[in-house]
């Protein structure tokens, strides 16, 4: 097996007394695309800026491409784009020419310029004036300026955050021709869980400073052996604090249907058997494969509010 293309081990830090990440360790395979999960506040941001020397960690090492942070940083950034967050972009300006602007500070040729607008699908509108620009053509446009150095590795921090249904569709499929078709390792940070389920071959799930799971994403469900439980019934908000009280986590429900990730057919049993036994009419039970989502909140044992 190669060397991962981002490897960080033991990463400790802290804001002020607070312990925003605890014994992180994380390991990027080369070519794939890493979905790096979880709610807000989790510690993905922080962990970010770290990777990229915004941050310094307490304790812990951190190598990408086989060399050291600490030792090594100017050659491993020179090979790193990073969109982090909302783009820093001038909304007077061009999309042509914000690219002009970066391109001149990084030192490559015009013509890469052209290069990236195909790439993320601005060149039609790359002379109009970003003020203009759909928050998504936003996005893509700061992608694009992570791209003009041609990088082996990105490093993509909620890149749909906001968007519209279209939007993230389009980037969504951005970032898988950025992996297939131009050989772009990628690490995408997300609390969209049902994206990254769209998108990722490999996962890490972190969760108050700590990572609970990294692997392949195949990996991640086969290792449960949950699946998801409709239960379609006559009173939700009595079945709701029944259900609750049996520590079980609710994935979604609305007056009509709970829905809840379960471990066994045993646990179908028990359930059913509390809901009759309180009076609860119901009228389908129905399970599941799981989501991602589901092996998520068993993880954590909580909603993302």
């Amino acid at each position: 097996m190669s060397q991962p293309i981002i490897q960080a081990k033991n990463l400790d830090f802290y804001f002020k007394d607070f312990k925003a990440l605890d014994q992180v360790n994380i390991n990027v395979p080369q070519g794939s695309i890493y979905g790096f999960l979880g709610p807000n506040g989790a510690g993905k941001t922080t962990t970010i800026r770290i990777l990229l020397d915004l941050f310094r960690a307490s304790t812990g090492e951190i190598s990408v491409f086989g060399k050291s942070l600490k030792t090594d940083r100017d050659e491993i950034l020179g090979r790193v784009g990073a969109l982090i967050e909302n783009p820093s972009i001038y909304k007077h300006l061009s999309g042509r020419q914000n690219l002009e602007v970066v391109r001149r500070m990084a030192g490559v040729g015009k013509r890469r310029i052209d290069d990236v607008l195909e790439i993320v699908r601005l060149k039609d509108n790359a002379d109009k004036k970003v003020k203009n620009y759909s928050l998504g053509m936003c996005q893509r446009l700061g992608l694009a300026s992570a791209l003009l150095t041609d990088p082996d590795l990105l490093i993509l921090d909620e890149p749909t955050n906001g968007l519209d249904p279209s939007g993230i569709i389009e980037m969504r499929e951005l970032i898988k021709t950025l992996n297939k078709d131009h050989d772009k390792t990628i690490f995408l940070s997300s609390h969209l869980l049902s994206e990254i389920e769209k998108v990722a071959t490999d996962v890490a799930i972190i969760d108050q400073g700590k990572i609970l799971y990294e692997g392949k994403l195949e990996g991640l469900k086969s290792g449960n052996d949950i699946q998801e439980l409709r239960i379609e019934l006559n009173d939700s908000t009595k079945a709701l604090a029944l259900i609750q009280g049996m520590n079980f986590t609710i994935s979604d429900s609305n007056t009509h249907y709970i829905e809840l990730p379960i471990e066994s057919r045993e646990d179908i049993a028990r359930i059913n058997k509390a809901l009759v036994e309180e009076g609860i009419d119901i009228y389908q039970l129905k399970t599941s494969s799981e989501n991602l989502e589901s092996v998520f909140l068993n993880l954590t044992n909580r909603l993302d509010q």
